[in-house]
């Protein structure tokens, strides 16, 4: 793929964001160059009362500078998620590959922090995947979170799936 190719499918992707809000609520100073460990509250669009936590490096322009290497950035994320009120599911997508509900860019153009959401119907779970989304290649970096709803007073706009 070239690198015009490679743009244009970044383009593209990043036209078709997620409507998920998020809100940074805490930012650790790691090193003397300025980078950072990023704390963001990331809520569900389809599922209220769950609130996911995600960490990221943000890398400083100085880091930047100093390396050379300025569209590279740590695929490296955290995740935890909770129920923090009363839940409330929408119509979400059961199928086993889930939907993505919140894209972040974490470089100019290739890399973003995805985060999926799946429904374990079996165990009834709601499970959270946070990952990197890179343009020419995946990262192989994730992390995991679960909500269960077992004995939960869960309210599901299109009833319960059974």
């Amino acid at each position: 793929m070239s690198i015009r190719q490679a743009a244009a499918a970044a383009v593209m992707f990043a036209a078709t964001a997620v409507p998920a809000s998020s809100e940074v609520v805490g930012k650790v100073g790691v090193d003397w160059v300025g980078n950072d460990i990023v704390i963001e509250a990331v809520t569900d669009p389809d599922v209220k009362g769950v609130t996911c936590h995600v960490t990221y490096f943000d890398r400083s322009l100085i880091d930047r500078l100093s390396k050379g290497n300025w569209f590279e950035d740590p695929s490296n994320n955290s995740i935890a998620c909770r129920q923090t009120g009363p839940i409330e599911i929408g119509d979400i997508d059961l199928s086993e590959d889930g939907e993505e509900v919140f894209r972040e860019g974490l470089s100019i153009i290739f890399k973003s922090l995805v985060v999926n959401r799946i429904y374990d119907k079996n165990n009834d779970t709601l499970i959270y995947l946070a990952h990197s989304r890179q343009v020419v290649e995946g990262s192989a970096k994730m992390a995991i979170s679960t909500v269960p709803l077992f004995n939960e007073n869960v309210v599901w706009s299109s009833g319960k799936p059974e």
